[in-house]
């Protein structure tokens, strides 16, 4: 089939979509250090920043035109880096890691607003990567209801079984909790098995 006619018939079923992909999960599960070293990879500049004190990402960030390679198949999307999910936010957890009433206040009010606009940004996303901390128990509210939405619109996602570089990380729990699901372990920290996930993208997105 000539190109000009596959490119009109693949607009025309609606496939030439640009993929947006969004990164979901808890505050301080990694997401936007996945999506700094996604970014350092294939383009060679992070994304945002990252921090021990949750919610350092409260607004959602986007990098375009990232395109990765694996055994010859390229995706290209862009990189949707969304603020952590949570069901409660507390100004007072945020006094524990030194910052000042009126600083944990505003935090948590901004922390508010990142997560709706998270959200919404699931009536756009054409595919999902779920982060899940694998030292931490993965049956939270949060993860479900994630999941639950994505399995509700039909938008395809990869699990990642992330921090895998620390002693107490159990991702095969991940693996059990979530069967029925595509589960990458990787340390996006150190950059540990993201090649394994590339690999799972493509499969998953492409």
């Amino acid at each position: 089939m000539p190109n000009i006619f596959r490119r009109f018939l693949n607009k025309l079923l609606g496939k030439d979509k640009k993929l947006k992909i969004g990164l979901y999960g808890h505050p301080n599960s990694g997401k936007t250090t996945l999506a700094n070293t996604m970014t350092n990879d294939w383009i060679g500049k992070p994304l945002g920043l990252s921090s021990e004190i949750p919610h350092e990402t409260r607004k959602v960030y986007r990098q375009e035109r990232v395109s990765i390679t694996h055994n010859g198949v390229e995706l290209d999307f862009d990189i949707i880096d969304t603020p952590g999910i949570a069901t409660k936010i507390d100004y007072k957890n945020f006094l524990q890691f030194g910052l000042s009433e009126a600083e944990a206040k505003e935090r948590a009010k901004e922390a508010t607003k990142g997560i709706i606009e998270a959200i919404k940004w699931l009536d756009d996303v054409t595919g999902v990567i779920l982060v899940v901390d694998a030292t931490k128990d993965p049956l939270t509210q949060a993860n479900i209801t994630i999941i639950g939405n994505l399995e509700a619109r039909k938008i395809p996602f990869v699990i990642v079984a992330n921090k895998i570089d620390l002693p107490e990380a159990t991702p095969e729990r991940i693996t059990s909790v979530f069967p029925q699901h595509t589960v990458v372990p990787i340390s996006a920290l150190h950059g540990e098995n993201t090649e394994n996930l590339y690999e799972a993208m493509i499969k998953r997105f492409h």
